[in-house]
């Protein structure tokens, strides 16, 4: 037992005595909450339950952290989105900058992202948002557009696909690698206070420039087709 350095517990975000015993029975001294429905086309089909785990299930943890006495000892990391600014009103965006959500899932975030600053406030716990831009791994869902390329070019190579169909190639976006954020999100946690940041690159790329770096990377040759 003492060898253990590793114990999974089955949650759920959206059972608050699910949530409460399994931190009363590990007495955390850090909690990174990185559980999230986090596609943005999902959460106009399912609004609902992406409001009751995204922005519900992160009052739940802090709530948990309040009922057991836990203010002085559990610190809170809450992975927050760009999704935040939406049509944003400046480019690039600071942590000062205003926030227009314009999906369910950026709005459900938007709740989580004022609850925790609230119960910063209210009740002293070390609580911080990570404002997080795009970050990827080979373990990114397959519904993201990273993936999407990465997947269907490896099909491509393989033979067993012979073309890709995305939509807006020049749309930009700013992606980093997740293994760097993870890092940035314990350091938020390492201070003597918290504080509330944007984590990025502040380099902006097309996903144009995505696909032909990665086509490049495999040897493959890109043949457009279609409307620019």
């Amino acid at each position: 037992e003492k060898e253990v350095r590793l114990i999974l517990h089955h949650g759920d975000l959206t059972d608050s005595s699910n949530l409460i015993r399994i931190i009363k029975q590990s007495q955390p001294d850090e909690i990174y909450n990185l559980a999230a429905q986090s596609h943005v086309a999902v959460s106009f089909e399912e609004p609902e339950y992406t409001a009751n785990s995204d922005a519900l299930g992160s009052l739940r943890i802090l709530e948990a952290i309040r009922i057991l006495g836990l203010e002085n000892k559990t610190r809170f990391y809450q992975a927050s989105t760009s999704e935040l600014f939406g049509k944003a009103s400046e480019v690039p965006q600071t942590e000062s900058t205003p926030f227009y959500p314009r999906s369910p899932y950026g709005v459900a975030k938007l709740y989580a992202y004022w609850i925790t600053i609230n119960y910063r406030e209210a009740y002293g716990i070390y609580a911080c948002n990570g404002i997080l831009f795009n970050h990827e791994s080979p373990i990114r869902g397959e519904t993201f557009v990273s993936r999407k390329i990465t997947r269907a070019l490896a099909r491509i190579k393989l033979g067993l696909q012979d073309c890709i169909y995305l939509g807006n190639i020049d749309t930009k976006r700013d992606w980093g690698h997740a293994r760097d954020y993870v890092e940035m999100q314990w350091l938020m946690l390492q201070q003597d206070s918290p504080e509330d940041f944007i984590i990025s690159t502040g380099e902006q790329h097309t996903v144009r420039e995505f696909l032909e770096i990665a086509a490049k990377e495999v040897g493959i040759d890109i043949e457009w087709s279609g409307t620019d």
